[in-house]
């Protein structure tokens, strides 16, 4: 570990990666293709920072994170990771993702838990899960030591194998808050919310608000008029249902409609087929480190390290094929410090 500590210390790394050091005949014998197709898909899936080498070779910085990574599951399907934040079983994940009860974690060493939410933060988009009656988890200690550009960074996974390592490309920046419902909306002459329009394939298009429709509530309040409305929706992060009532015709309807990334809305067909899943909620966050390790939006809510083994941040979201987020240790670690006492019923409880 001292050994790959020094190489990536002294920047390393990338010269190795570049020259094909790690170089092996990883190519299959397929008696159809010629040599000199066989030799350039070798040297090219050799030069890849995610090949099996370079994996092994960053493997030990992430073991003990890896033993303090979870799955969480949500209804019985994997959504995200999480990071084991205490001995005595809370765990730190991405909030968006959690759609439906019940929660369970696995474990690194494959045991299944029930877990609980015990504290969220909106705007950071950050749940605390607790898993009840264990003791003497491995957990991990955030570092507020920021990365600087060029910094490789290491994604743990749950268990001996990292997810992958990648390079911080720009400063830490804000990604601004940009849900939308997918309605356009004016007023009618009685002073409501009428919907001018849907746009296709948004949360309002998939819960069945129609051009037309009244929205006269959000989520409970009674909203008179475009500017209330706007304003009640704003206030929501993508990723979150907000309930609608509409008047429709004379009749009411309750509907429940997702707030998505307005980005994802935009892009055409193309973009998406090659950008793939991306997160529910990329967007909305005070700051983030972004880096190029490749990520499932199941793979965010675990640990980001650096060369020297530091839990510097916690993934966040897949924004791009090449896109991941971020929140840096310096912005998780006091959001986690009111979260434990608000679970342990120190400080009164805040969703913000």
């Amino acid at each position: 570990m001292m050994h790959l500590n020094r190489i990536c210390r002294f920047g390393l790394l990338l010269p190795l990666l570049a020259s094909g050091l790690f170089s092996g005949n990883l190519a299959a014998e397929d008696l159809g293709t010629p040599d000199w197709m066989r030799n350039r898909l070798s040297t090219r899936i050799s030069n890849r920072r995610d090949n099996g080498q370079m994996m092994r070779l960053v493997a030990p910085l992430a073991e003990k994170a890896g033993a303090a990574t979870v799955q969480v599951l949500s209804d019985g399907k994997p959504v995200a990771l999480g990071a084991i934040v205490s001995t005595d079983g809370y765990v730190l994940t991405k909030r968006s993702e959690l759609s439906a009860d019940p929660l369970r974690v696995r474990l690194a060493d494959g045991r299944l838990m029930q877990a609980r939410i015990a504290a969220v933060r909106r705007s950071v988009d950050l749940a605390l899960l607790h898993i009840d009656n264990v003791r003497g988890l491995q957990r991990v200690e955030f570092s507020e030591q920021e990365p600087v550009i060029g910094s490789f960074l290491i994604s743990a996974g749950r268990g001996d194998s990292p997810i992958g390592f990648g390079v911080m490309g720009v400063r830490p920046r804000r990604v601004g808050h940009v849900g939308r419902l997918g309605v356009a909306l004016r007023n009618d002459p009685q002073g409501q919310a009428l919907v001018d329009g849907v746009w296709p394939a948004s949360g309002a298009d998939d819960a069945g608000v129609l051009p037309g429709d009244r929205i006269i509530a959000v989520n409970g309040h009674d909203e008179a008029g475009q500017k209330r409305v706007i304003s009640a929706l704003r206030g929501m992060y993508p990723g979150e249902i907000v309930r609608l009532t509409i008047q429709r015709d004379e009749t009411t309807v309750e509907l429940e409609a997702q707030i998505r990334d307005f980005s994802l809305m935009q892009e055409s067909e193309n973009d998406a087929r090659v950008n793939g899943a991306r997160s529910r909620r990329l967007s909305g966050f005070d700051r983030v480190l972004q880096h190029d390790t490749v990520l499932e939006p199941d793979q965010c809510g675990g640990p980001v390290l650096n060369t020297e083994g530091q839990v510097v941040g916690l993934n966040i979201a897949r924004a791009g094929r090449v896109v991941s987020y971020a929140l840096p240790g310096s912005l998780v670690l006091p959001q986690l410090i009111e979260m434990l006492k608000e679970a342990r019923g120190t400080v009164p409880a805040t969703a913000n």
